[in-house]
């Protein structure tokens, strides 16, 4: 039998059996590649173009990429996971792969051997994020390696990547002063700091942004102030009828919203201003409606206190006795002696065509009928108290109803709009926004809360204005006769439309249309 001795420095054998000699040969050499084999390396890589002009520059994400895949095989390894940020990306879009990136390498440090990126600058852009990525080291085990920048795993090393890191984030946060130093000098010029709003267009002239009327939309915009101020039409109703006439708000979306509607209305941008961090500065682009148009407007969304050139009996309320069109309010200024003072006039919409009788009306007028009107009523609603008493409280029932349901709805638009800015602010303090983002679209959302608000205290006074009449409906005229001289906008509105359907004007008398039981009462037969 063959004996031999086996060691790991060397071999006993007896040369006179060859074959047995080969074979442990072999398994010595297959032992000394077992020992000798090491594991493959496992990476995660971070690539990221924040412009076009750095992936000009050869910084794109395909040699970012190929760097990060060449350093890998170097060092006998391979990138098993890449995490990329285009340029398009936006700034909530890249903190969101940020964290996903961090949270991959926590989950799984225990097999990875190194965190790639082609430079400092590349992995954060500020110092916040630059210490998550050495807490991977230093909790977590990972190594931060830079394929362009190589720096080792020590107190020089770290004070070397630090500085860069700090450069990188100087430079972004000089980038952001600059952009807004940029915003600041457009609206100094009288340019939009961004997009443009609905009415105009962003162009590009000579390499420069400017801005000009889009006529098409201008046209819609100052449909909806004409309808709003000199038809008394709401904005449910303007909704609707732009439709009807062909006033599409784009191509795609051809039907406006009402918190469109709303937020055009309440744009000063359209008197040719520009909103800068909470101020109105004056702009190049040319005003779509006049100062005394949008004062109107604003009057009536109840931003200001009531005036007389409030078009209470606009909105198809009274039609022509010659033609059968509309009858039509428009506001005139005079000086007085005790300064400026706004009157309301009414004429037919055909006032200016052909042999049409040239009769205007101003609102004392119509005033003087309509108590003539509510005289009336007074004294035959004494004698028939008890029945029009229950009539009148029936009528005021489904009015009231109608509020209530609508006030629901505002309420929860209103509670829908406070979570958005609370989501909002939450996003902002976490960095998911910048501070510009936050600033236009905080703005926004407090305009559509004061809308929402606005659109609920009127509501809420139209209840309660409307259960005070039910409440002492055999008086219910009377009350009305005493506070028309001085009633709102609101409250002309909802009387004339709960007692009378309609009139016609002949001339320049009103006459009933005898469409209601209240008009019915009038009747002389």
């Amino acid at each position: 039998m063959l004996a031999f001795h086996y060691h790991r420095s060397r071999l006993e054998v007896s040369l006179s059996d060859f074959p047995t000699c080969s074979i442990l040969l072999g398994l010595i050499v297959w032992e000394k590649r077992v020992r000798t084999m090491k594991k493959e390396n496992r990476y995660v890589g971070f690539v990221r173009v924040s412009s076009r002009e750095q992936e000009r520059e050869g910084f794109s994400l395909s040699v970012q990429e190929d760097g990060l895949r060449n350093h890998a095989e170097r060092r006998g390894g391979v990138l098993v996971k890449l995490f990329r940020v285009a340029e398009t990306a936006s700034r909530h879009d890249e903190r969101t792969t940020f964290r996903k990136f961090i949270k991959y390498v926590k989950q799984h440090a225990a097999g990875l051997d190194g965190v790639l990126f082609y430079k400092i600058d590349r992995a954060a852009r500020n110092l916040f994020d630059y210490v998550e990525l050495e807490r991977l080291e230093s909790e977590h085990g990972v190594p931060f390696e830079s394929v362009t920048q190589p720096s080792d795993n020590s107190p020089s090393g770290r004070m070397f990547r630090r500085s860069l890191a700090t450069m990188a984030s100087f430079q972004t946060e000089q980038q952001s002063l600059d952009v807004r130093d940029g915003l600041a000098k457009r609206v100094e010029e009288g340019l939009f700091p961004s997009r443009a709003p609905y009415g105009y267009k962003n162009v590009r002239k000579n390499k420069r942004g400017l801005i000009e009327t889009d006529e098409s939309a201008a046209m819609n915009v100052q449909r909806i102030f004409e309808l709003f101020t000199q038809h008394a039409v709401g904005v449910e109703k303007i909704v609707d009828q732009l439709f009807d006439e062909g006033h599409f708000y784009s191509p795609s979306h051809p039907r406006f919203s009402e918190s469109k509607v709303y937020g055009i209305l309440h744009d000063e941008s359209y008197l040719g201003k520009i909103r800068f961090r909470d101020d109105w500065h004056p702009g190049t682009h040319g005003p779509l409606v006049t100062q005394a148009m949008f004062d109107t407007a604003q009057a009536l969304l109840g931003n200001k206190t009531y005036r007389s050139h409030q078009m209470v009996y606009a909105s198809e309320l009274i039609r022509c006795g010659h033609c059968g069109r509309p009858i039509t309010g428009e506001p005139k200024t005079k000086e007085t002696s005790t300064g400026m003072k706004t009157y309301s006039y009414y004429r037919c919409s055909r006032y200016s065509r052909g042999q049409h009788p040239r009769i205007r009306l101003t609102e004392k007028i119509l005033d003087t009928q309509i108590l003539a009107f509510l005289e009336r009523l007074d004294d035959r609603f004494s004698v028939m108290g008890d029945w029009m008493s229950s009539l009148l409280e029936s009528k005021l029932g489904v009015s009231i109803q109608r509020n209530h349901v609508r006030e629901k709805e505002l309420k929860r638009q209103l509670a829908n709009c406070e979570q958005r800015s609370e989501s909002l602010c939450n996003k902002w303090i976490d960095g998911k926004i910048d501070d510009e983002r936050y600033e236009l679209k905080r703005t926004e959302i407090d305009q559509q809360i004061d809308i929402l608000q606005s659109q609920l205290d009127e509501q809420r006074t139209q209840i309660t204005a409307a259960k005070e009449l039910s409440k002492d409906a055999g008086r219910v005229f009377r009350i009305i006769i005493d506070r028309w001289p001085t009633a709102t906008y609101q409250f002309k509105r909802r009387v004339l439309e709960s007692v009378f359907e309609r009139f016609k004007l002949d001339s320049q008398t009103l006459a009933l249309c005898d469409e209601t039981p209240f008009e019915l009462l009038l009747a002389d037969r």
